[in-house]
């Protein structure tokens, strides 16, 4: 009898064993937010920034063509959490509050919708968070209240060294003076973000149980600062201007596969004045501005290799999805000037704006940048890498079925077997609007069924199949097909009516559905649209 029950015990152990083996087969997932990451500015993606890294799990994992964000930081963040549009969490512009009689202008998120990290945390997961929150924490909307097990985050960015002016570090929701003893000594942010990932990674290992982590990166956003001995690297080697870089880039992802040969690249933005004409200390002061921003970019891309060097350390790199994106298009505050303002350019005391030349280099080859709906505006690079779950005939291509910020939430759900819920502590929630990419690791088609949508300080967008409806801030609508023209140069409304009045209804429905209203003021980044490409065409012609 003994000898039975000892065996019985044993199965059980075994059994225990087997069980506690397959749940750790959910793959760990790491969801990188970068900020104001230009569609270019990537190795992988045309630009000359050395990224080995992140072009490593773009080599080897799929490489998104199409993906799009929402335009701006905050409804991006928005949108990435909650699987549904900005608007309809409460972030339909930034962290202004408008009022309970605006639903969609709270400037946080609001209890209509849930996290990723809450559904994946009632799945069993570890739930961690580093970066910028950015969505609502002055309005007591901190990441251990919707679905955070651990955090180390920064409000709203605006600094990358505890010695800067805006530096505010909250862990777990505690506010930490920036030479705290739980603070590595004369941090930089980028940096910290990683080490404590990796840390809370520890914790969940020693849990036993699969992790998410959202690392919210806040570089490459102003105030743009690095280390002096990593700007010195790129110093000089943006003389050359704006309009030779562009043209590279334009080049080089024609060279990758990444762009149709067709494309046709737009025209510079005229408000943006000919390289040519600076003077050698205008060329001098702009070249260190990029350089700066090279040394931030590059220095991003050491921490993603000290990021998967951590996970291989610990062995669980093989089975971690990480999905890397960016919140909107390149960044063009506050105009061509661009800030340049510091005793010593790219310290923790100094305030540099990239600027409109840079930033049109860093959304080639589409028009316009953050704020706006054309492509520049909204197109991100987008990288998925999972070692042991795509296919081996997968690694390394490029996927153009268009994907979009809300189909993260729906993507993490179902890699990590969670239940989106109908009701979540209390509250009815809205239904998530994105879809799952799970089918395209594997090379197969989207069940997408609505069409993807867009509305940021009265520019807004369409995208459905091929063809996109887009207008700026009080202009007209413009149509395009995307298959044959995605820099936008052609805009066929007046020969697609029917297309284009289908679209403009469908907007109008989604408009009232997510309660968008008008927008009544707001900067113009941008420049006579339809004229610019008038005289391009004329110049092609010529």
């Amino acid at each position: 009898m003994k000898n039975k029950m000892k065996l019985l015990l044993v199965h059980l152990f075994l059994v225990l064993i087997i069980l506690q083996g397959h749940a750790q087969e959910k793959p760990n997932i790491v969801v990188i937010l970068v900020d104001d990451l230009g569609f270019s500015d990537l190795g992988c993606y045309g630009g000359e920034i050395p990224t080995p890294n992140i072009d490593k799990l773009a080599q080897e994992g799929v490489r998104l063509t199409n993906f799009y964000n929402t335009a701006r930081c905050c409804p991006s963040r928005a949108a990435l959490l909650t699987g549904v549009y900005p608007h309809q969490a409460g972030i339909g512009h930034m962290m202004n509050d408008r009022g309970e009689n605006h639903p969609a202008y709270r400037g946080h998120l609001n209890t209509e919708t849930v996290t990723f990290a809450e559904v994946l945390k009632d799945a069993g997961y570890f739930t961690a968070m580093t970066g910028k929150w950015h969505v609502g924490q002055a309005a007591g909307v901190i990441p251990s209240k919707r679905g955070f097990d651990r955090s180390l985050n920064a409000p709203a960015g605006g600094f990358y060294y505890g010695s800067g002016n805006n530096a505010k570090v909250f862990l777990d929701g505690r506010l930490l003076d920036n030479d705290a003893p739980e603070l590595p000594k004369d941090w930089y942010s980028t940096d910290l973000w990683t080490q404590y990932g990796l840390k809370f990674i520890d914790e969940a290992i020693d849990e036993q149980k699969p992790f998410l982590l959202y690392l919210a990166h806040n570089a490459p956003h102003f105030p743009l600062q690095a280390p002096q001995e990593e700007i010195d690297v790129f110093r000089g080697k943006y003389l050359e201007g704006w309009e030779v870089f562009r043209q590279r880039r334009y080049e080089k992802q024609q060279e990758l596969g990444l762009i149709d040969k067709s494309w046709k690249l737009p025209p510079f933005n005229p408000n943006v004045p000919k390289w040519d004409s600076l003077s050698s200390v205008e060329k001098d002061r702009y070249d260190h501005m990029m350089a700066i921003y090279a040394a931030v970019v590059s220095h991003l891309d050491q921490s993603v290799g000290e990021l998967v060097a951590g996970l291989k350390k610990r062995g669980v790199f093989d089975n971690t999805v990480i999905v890397f994106i960016s919140d909107n298009g390149g960044n063009p505050e506050p105009g061509a000037a661009g800030r340049y303002e510091g005793a010593n350019p790219g310290d923790a005391a100094s305030t540099v704006f990239l600027g409109q030349g840079w930033a049109e280099v860093g959304c080639t080859p589409f028009w316009a940048y953050k704020h706006h709906t054309h492509e520049g505006g909204i197109s991100s690079p987008g990288i998925i890498s999972w070692p042991a779950g795509i296919p081996a005939s997968r690694r390394g291509v490029f996927e153009r079925q268009p994907a979009h910020i809300t189909d993260i939430l729906a993507t993490v759900v179902d890699l990590g077997g969670g239940q989106y819920p109908t009701n979540f502590a209390g509250n009815e929630i809205k239904p998530t609007e994105g879809v799952s990419l799970t089918p395209l690791i594997q090379g197969k088609h989207l069940e997408r069924k609505q069409p993807i949508f867009w509305e940021h300080e009265g520019n807004r967008g369409v995208l459905d199949g091929k063809w996109k409806l887009v207008a700026e801030w009080k202009e007209s609508w413009q149509l395009y097909n995307l298959e044959t023209d995605r820099t936008e140069i052609h805009n066929v409304i007046n020969e697609q009516p029917e297309i284009a009045s289908r679209l403009i209804a469908q907007y109008a429905g989604w408009a009232q559905r997510v309660n968008v209203e008008p927008w009544t003021s707001g900067v113009k980044w941008f420049y006579d649209y339809e004229q610019a490409k008038d005289e391009n065409n004329k110049t092609t012609k010529e």
